[in-house]
């Protein structure tokens, strides 16, 4: 790509040398700064329009258009001039918003690995694996979050979706990530622990009033305990997970609503546990609504429960892989909302 203006230049040189004088194709050299500006630093789209003035010079001179039409000669290099100007006007701007994103990506990379840290794929007995797809390509962060941390009460996991999307989504998240962080050492239950959730999210938004509302988040909470005996779950306004286990894949509704997490207070009710059996061998795929909510070329949702069906995966990282993989496929490429999902597998061996 970064040699296309040099071929172009190359190209049309040899041309104008070919055909009759008077179809003057050297006028297709400003052409060439002008691409150039789409790839190149300042002085290289300089260059090449002096080149371009050059060789219109030259061809000009070797086939008699200097003496038969010099006003035409002459227009020609006054464009190639004027466009050559503007070309390294647009590369400098160009140069100047490249820096400017890299500088933005490089604070939303360190967002990200603060807020998504990278998650062991081995934690007590489970073995773990996520994604993260963002909407926002370039941003690489969005709303969704999760975290897997091993606590004197067993692995517990969280995986949620904030309320919008932008920097305030990641604000959101980011506070609620940091609650579970230390709260998930300390709290008995899981019920508590969302509790507690719901009190610092509550108060995380008292920083922007009037707005208190506009920032809640669903979320999964699940504990796995050591023994290996069930798992624990806590489902607050968010999907249900998918159980696989032996070739079948079922939906693990909750029993009872809980709210959304800052929503506690306004939509009443508790926190409730839900046991799960989880022996060895069993996939939880813990997902945001970003995966249900994909939709093909007709508008129709994606069929996860159906897919996952169809998939002949042994491990968490070759789960996510398929599942990655119909997303895309599915939606032809075009996923527009931010995208997070965890699996965890039960082993009967305790990692190290």
């Amino acid at each position: 790509m970064l040699l296309v203006p040099l071929a172009l230049t190359a190209a049309v040189t040899v041309v104008a040398f070919l055909t009759p004088s008077h179809l003057y194709f050297s006028r297709f050299l400003v052409v060439a700064p002008i691409l150039a500006a789409s790839m190149w630093p300042v002085a290289e789209t300089v260059a090449i329009g002096l080149l371009a003035v050059a060789i219109n010079v030259l061809i000009a001179v070797t086939v008699g258009q200097l003496s038969e039409a010099s006003h035409t000669y002459l227009f020609t290099n006054v464009v190639i001039v004027g466009v050559t100007a503007a070309s390294a006007y647009a590369s400098h701007v160009r140069q100047q918003r490249e820096e400017t994103l890299a500088q933005v990506r490089s604070v939303s990379e360190t967002t990200q690995k603060v807020l998504l840290r990278p998650i062991p794929h081995r934690l007590g007995r489970l073995d773990i694996d996520t994604l993260y797809l963002a909407a926002a390509a370039q941003a690489r962060v969005g709303g969704d979050f999760y975290e897997a941390l091993e606590t004197p009460h067993g692995i517990r996991l969280i995986i949620g979706d904030v309320r919008g999307k932008g920097l305030p989504a990641v604000g959101v998240a980011s506070a609620i990530v940091g609650c579970f962080r230390e709260a998930a050492y300390d709290e008995p239950d899981l019920a508590r622990l969302a509790r507690r959730l719901d009190v610092s999210m509550n108060r995380y938004t008292t920083l922007f009033p009037g707005d208190d509302l506009e920032y809640f988040a669903t979320a999964l909470l699940a504990e796995f305990p050591d023994d290996g005996s069930a798992a624990e779950i806590v489902n607050c306004g968010h999907p249900s997970p998918l159980l696989l286990r032996a070739g079948a894949v079922r939906e693990v509704d909750p029993t009872a609503p809980s709210p959304p997490i800052n929503m506690g207070a306004l939509l009443g009710g508790e926190y409730r546990i839900d046991l799960l059996p989880f022996a060895v061998g069993d996939q939880l795929l813990l997902y945001t609504d970003g995966v249900t909510e994909t939709r093909d070329h007709t508008g129709a949702f994606f069929p996860l429960t159906q897919r996952a069906g169809q998939w002949d995966t042994d491990s968490p990282s070759q789960l996510l892989e398929q599942l990655h993989r119909d997303l895309v496929h599915y939606s032809h490429g075009r996923l527009d909302d931010d995208i997070a999902a965890v699996v965890v597998r039960a082993t009967d061996e305790r990692g190290t």
